[in-house]
């Protein structure tokens, strides 16, 4: 999810995956991964590819959040239940 949308606001924006790379101080591989969601980006990444690509900071915390709670309940047999659970004591 928020791979996909770093990828095609890098590409929008004619940035190379190694220019952004050294923008946030990682590996060009790393970010190949990160985009195919491989990896995971770390949170002051999502801070710095806000300001990079002028977007809203919540917009891609939102994306970031809902990754990282997808890849940790994944297809566990009461992952809707738990989400659930979880929303009601937020």
């Amino acid at each position: 999810m928020i791979g996909e949308h770093i990828r095609t606001l890098r590409e929008a924006n004619d940035i190379l995956l190694r220019q952004l790379a050294a923008k946030l101080d990682i590996d060009q591989a790393l970010l190949s991964k990160m985009e195919r969601g491989e990896r995971s980006f770390r949170r002051e990444d999502i801070d710095t590819l806000a300001k990079i690509f002028k977007q809203s900071k919540k917009e891609l915390i939102t994306m970031w959040l809902a990754d990282k709670i997808l890849k940790t309940v994944g297809s566990e047999k009461f992952s809707k239940e738990a989400l659930r659970l979880a929303i009601e004591n937020v």
